[in-house]
């Protein structure tokens, strides 16, 4: 099996690929091809046993979606994007790279298919954000998508392309709406909702924090693993059970800011909690209010997707996977 990963150097995309290297079967297929693309040369997945292949590409420049899709991957799993907070505060790259690179994807799969009846699985990463205020308590995923910001709205216009191209055969999508993922490594990126990981990513490594929103804020979370675990349950998925409607929103948490605080707090002490500083921005609390909080997901559970059950769970998930084991303790 050939496997493809666009915006393989990102944090999902790396953690994907290396999961692949650690263990090569995706369901009862041996994955003997990997495809790591993104706009620079991601340098992961060297472990890998089988034929491992990097491009540097922009999906986003005429001809590069072609040239891709003429190595047909089995399984095409799209990551590439650019996050929200960027993608609201410059338009067109945002509608560059989410909209008009997914699209350009797609339709070199349809031509493709329409050539010589090339069928990929397609696993689309969608977000949260293709939902808009005003929420019930719990979403469910016949809610309907009024997004409230141009990164939801690039994001739904992709799910509806997936839905589409699946209905008329060119391809077998799977759309995964992705919680926030929290506790993610490494630095901050420009995601309007990297302070949920940074109040307690810094703080767990014994630097200060900044919390940019009140305490009772709710958002809904899972962590880098459970990110890896929906990306391999969705490439070898049984799709019949999905019927026409390819997008899900997966499994997580949801919590307050004082939820994962209090958390923080039973795994780590409160010396590293005092490691937090609040400082209010206008911005990104505006962006954030827009932002569903807990969701029913009982089609995503019913096709086999899991996730933690806890915020301590994920606060320890990260403390085994990025620190060895090893963090403050209570």
């Amino acid at each position: 099996m050939h496997v493809m990963i666009t915006g393989a150097g990102g944090m999902i995309g790396r953690k994907f690929a290396e999961s692949i290297a650690n263990d090569d079967r995706i369901g009862d297929r041996t994955v003997e091809t990997l495809t790591l693309v993104d706009i620079v040369p991601p340098d992961v997945a060297t472990d890998f046993t089988g034929t491992r292949n990097v491009v540097e590409a922009d999906l986003s420049n005429e001809g590069v979606a072609a040239d891709l899709v003429a190595r047909q991957p089995d399984v095409l799993v799209h990551l590439a994007a650019i996050v929200s907070g960027e993608a609201e505060a410059d338009l067109e790259k945002g509608y560059r790279i989410n909209l008009d690179g997914t699209r350009a994807l797609l339709d070199a799969i349809r031509a493709a298919h329409e050539t010589d009846g090339y069928t990929p699985r397609v696993v689309y990463a969608s977000s949260l954000a293709v939902f808009g205020a005003p929420f019930p308590d719990k979403i469910g995923d016949d809610f309907f998508l009024t997004p409230l910001t141009s990164y939801g709205t690039q994001k739904a216009m992709g799910e509806l392309l997936l839905d589409d191209y699946s209905r008329r055969g060119f391809l077998d999508g799977v759309g995964i709406r992705f919680p926030t993922i929290c506790i993610r490594p490494g630095k901050p990126n420009k995601a309007a909702s990297g302070f949920f990981s940074g109040i307690l990513r810094e703080p767990l490594e014994g630097k200060e924090a900044v919390l940019p929103v009140d305490d009772d804020v709710r958002h809904y979370h899972a962590s880098p693993r459970s990110a890896v675990g929906f990306l391999r349950h969705a490439a070898a998925l049984d799709t019949q059970m999905l019927g026409s409607r390819r997008n899900m929103t997966m499994p997580g948490v949801s919590a307050t800011v004082a939820d994962q605080i209090e958390a923080l707090r039973n795994v780590a002490g409160d010396e590293t909690v005092a490691l937090i500083r609040r400082e209010p921005d206008p911005t990104i609390e505006k962006i954030v209010s827009g932002w569903p909080r807990d969701f029913d997901v009982r089609r995503a559970r019913e096709a086999g997707f899991t996730a933690e059950d806890s915020f301590e769970e994920i606060i320890r998930v990260y403390i085994e996977d990025e620190m060895e084991g090893r963090a403050p303790r209570a």
